[in-house]
């Protein structure tokens, strides 16, 4: 007997087109599902639907029918499917609550009701699966995105439900992080719908595949040839002579935590760097140090010319009610250079749209306008295919590549295969070094 079952379930959020149409599906206990397809296509939707959170979260219009272990799910609210159905969002940014990783990790099972001497217990051994453990006594605000990620993956594995779903659950973590997620999550017993942007990372591991697009589902046919798996080779090569940046030496420390130490980076113009290493290691820290948003402890910066940072989670920096604008205010409102800029990172026809409408993916391209738009000298990105479907990676490769003879550009990358297509050399962060690969 089904786990779960989706029959003709169309929906739209509330003004808005519609999201989903005619999806239909079937989930068998224990068995693993992957979702592919372009951003934007309906995917986070779909497991929205599963959760309960469409209609109920999110209103709109729905028809169609979706069971849960026998519950209808309209009229079964989320929380009654809470200690059945677990979900890992898309943004673990927005899905914690306290201030302490084991609190964070503790608060579902309280929801739940377990037993007050069960949940010390569970949350340690939740933290341990995903390599998380040392974590448990940091406070949130400390963790780089990649171990905010582990920590949200643990509070949803450490509930142990029946179905698990998990929206784009690898965006943030390295390769041996998110190998490790994955075969967690397969392993749990639970069924498992994980959407993803990067294939080669759940193909194996998955019973079968549905590809969705525009709405609606498919299954049985071919992938795309973008959705393959790619071999990786990083590119390694000598920096170029005209430097943009120097990072000669550099140490940082969040209050008495060290971060970085005695770091040393050359970027120069007309080349791609991709700055790649497990998660914790330093990245995002080195990335704000080479554009001037944090300042060393210790040795120097040297920069020449504008720099601009595209963030971890640029969701969180949208000011603007229109697309256009909000790209628009790094050129001082000029509105043509901004659709100009949109339409580089395939956004034409979004320039009307309000930035918190637009999928996750969409989101991360309107926040690379913002920052392309400027024409800088040094341009620093800090993941910026998260969220990003393989069609748009290439694109964005190649835009990268079109565009660097004019600036130096840094990529912060957890994506090996994005690494290996746009970056002319890699360096990579070990826990206390930076060095060339």
């Amino acid at each position: 007997m089904a786990l779960a079952s989706v029959r003709a379930l169309s929906y739209s959020y509330p003004g808005a087109q519609e999201a989903l149409s005619g999806c239909s599906l079937e989930l068998e206990p224990g068995e693993v599902v992957a979702l592919l397809g372009p951003s934007g296509g309906g995917k986070s939707t779909l497991l929205r639907a599963l959760a309960g959170l469409v209609p109920h979260f999110h209103g709109g219009r729905f028809s169609g029918r979706v069971e849960v272990a026998g519950l209808d799910t309209r009229r079964s609210r989320p929380a009654e499917l809470a200690g059945t159905v677990a979900t890992l969002f898309q943004d673990p940014e927005d899905q914690v609550v306290f201030t302490r990783v084991a609190s964070e990790v503790a608060f579902g099972l309280e929801n739940l009701g377990t037993p007050p001497a069960e949940i010390p217990p569970r949350a340690t051994e939740a933290l341990a699966a995903i390599g998380a453990a040392h974590l448990s006594e940091r406070p949130i605000a400390e963790l780089s995105g990649g171990e905010l990620q582990r920590v949200c993956l643990a509070s949803v594995l450490a509930l142990e439900p029946r179905l698990l779903l998990l929206d784009e659950p690898t965006s943030q973590l390295d390769p041996d992080g998110a190998a490790a997620a994955i075969e967690l999550a397969r392993s749990s017993g639970a069924a498992v719908v994980v959407s993803e942007q990067r294939p080669d990372r759940v193909l194996e591991a998955c019973d079968r595949v549905l590809f969705v697009e525009a709405g609606r589902i498919r299954e049985g046919e071919p992938l795309p040839a973008a959705w393959l798996p790619r071999e990786v080779h990083l590119p390694a090569s000598e920096p170029a002579d005209a430097a943009v940046c120097r990072l000669g030496d550099v140490s940082f420390a969040y209050d008495a935590l060290p971060v970085v130490e005695g770091a040393c980076i050359e970027l120069g113009r007309g080349e791609i760097v991709a700055l790649v290493g497990p998660n914790g290691s330093g990245k995002t820290t080195l990335a704000k140090l080479a554009a001037g948003l944090l300042e060393p402890d210790t040795g120097h910066v040297e920069r020449h010319g504008r720099a601009c940072y595209l963030s971890q989670d640029p969701g969180r920096y949208l000011v603007r009610e229109r697309a256009d604008e909000e790209v628009a205010l790094a050129v001082d409102g000029d509105l043509a250079r901004s659709r100009r800029a949109l339409a580089a990172v395939g956004l034409a026809g979004f320039e009307e749209r309000h930035p918190r409408d637009l999928s996750s993916g969409e989101r991360e391209r309107l926040a690379l306008a913002a920052v392309l738009v400027a024409d800088p000298d040094l341009l620093v990105l800090d993941e910026p295919t998260r969220g990003v479907d393989p069609e748009r990676k290439d694109e964005l490769a190649a835009l990268l590549r079109v565009q660097a003879p004019g600036r130096a550009t840094l990529v912060v990358t957890n994506d090996l295969v994005f690494a290996s297509e746009v970056a002319d050399r890699c360096v990579s962060t070990g826990a206390r070094e930076v060095a060339l690969a």
